[in-house]
């Protein structure tokens, strides 16, 4: 049975009366419930806050990385395990066909239904998860793979067995080798992007988000809790955090924002699965033309730029903190020099008083013997 969101509720009421109508074979009614829905559709969804985006993101009926993988793939066999630890059900690992192209896709993969969110615990992989997908990664490149990464989790998880396993250093693992791997990359954003559990499996040539997905440092929740203390500043700390593919692409922390239905994916899946093979098939071709030299410096010139930063009206950059730093060393160095010219100057001033003072006591004293 669909969800629908307090937002979509005159939606669910339109589908309702097509359905109705359809089973009238009342095929006028149905025309125009259709126009009627379209525009309903169009009014709603381009008018949509950051808090209702959120929503859509974290939609139950949005298509998982499994669903879009079932979806999109052929002839395909599922990697597991680290080789170190266990098999991490929270990340997926596939290598089969994408369109005629030959990829390696992974994915995060929160689960439906209480006995599969509990198996995938909730998208949030452990350090094992991380080490899978980089096991994974590094035979895309072995093997001159494009490689495909679907993002999907509220973060990676927070407990004790999984700091145990080091799941920072897992995380920066991947971070360091996802950048210097030799092969094409893309990784998208199909739900909720959360935090250094999405960065994990989010560095490569080309990083695109869905529509309605978003991407952020902490959770919204998290941030009301820490800033004000209160769960009903959610949407204003939705709004303050900039997560949506929007602001992201404005900020330029994205490559590209892929147009799902206006609709949601959650509503016509088929259609979002096809807009995200289209646009990494399209990706891989443009990567594929380019040396491998070319794919890494453009790569490398992507994952410095962020922190960069101009004033309105000027054409140069602001200093990097080098500089910044070499600036302040210098400024002090000046003050101190200057500081130094002053108490010389005042020191000479002191002593040429001194002297004339005694200048005016001795004429005075020869003055009186006289």
């Amino acid at each position: 049975m669909a969800t629908y969101l307090d937002f979509e509720k005159s939606i669910k009421t339109i589908q309702e009366d097509i359905i109705s109508a359809q089973v009238r074979h009342n095929e006028t009614e149905v025309a125009s419930l259709k126009k009627k829905l379209d525009k309903e559709v169009e009014k709603i969804y381009k008018n949509l806050s950051d808090f209702q985006k959120l929503q859509l993101a974290r939609h139950l009926d949005r298509p998982y990385a499994l669903d879009y993988i079932n979806m999109m793939m052929h002839d395909k066999y599922e990697i597991h395990g680290d080789r170190h630890f266990r098999d991490d059900a929270a990340i997926i690992c596939y290598m089969g066909y994408i369109g005629d192209e030959k990829v390696v896709v992974i994915g995060e993969q929160k689960g439906r239904g209480t006995k599969n969110k509990m198996k995938r615990n909730f998208g949030m992989p452990h350090p094992e998860g991380y080490r899978k997908a980089l096991r994974a990664a590094k035979l895309a490149e072995k093997f001159n793979l494009p490689l495909l990464m679907l993002i999907d989790t509220p973060g990676a998880y927070p407990g004790i067995g999984a700091e145990e396993r080091n799941q920072s250093e897992a995380i920066a693992r991947n971070l360091l080798e996802l950048a210097e791997l030799k092969t094409p990359t893309v990784s998208i954003v199909i739900g909720e992007g959360g935090s250094g559990g999405a960065l994990a499996i989010g560095v490569a040539d080309r990083f695109a988000m869905m529509r309605y997905s978003i991407f952020s440092v902490i959770s919204p929740e998290g941030c009301a809790a820490i800033l004000w203390n209160d769960p009903k500043k959610v949407e204003t700390a939705t709004k303050a955090l900039k997560i949506t593919a929007e602001d992201l692409k404005e900020m330029d922390l994205i490559d590209d924002i892929i147009k799902e239905p206006l609709i949601g994916a959650h509503r016509e899946k088929e259609k979002a699965a096809e807009a995200i093979k289209e646009y990494f098939l399209e990706e891989v071709g443009k990567l594929k033309e380019m040396s491998e030299e070319e794919r890494m410096e453009k790569r490398f010139e992507k994952l410095t730029a962020p922190g960069a930063f101009k004033e309105a009206g000027q054409e140069e950059e602001k200093p990097s903190l080098l500089d910044s730093l070499n600036i302040l060393k210098s400024s002090k160095s000046d003050k101190k020099a200057k500081k130094e010219e002053t108490q010389e100057i005042e020191d000479k001033s002191t002593q040429k008083e001194e002297s004339t003072e005694a200048s005016k006591e001795e004429t005075t004293k020869e003055k009186k013997e006289d």
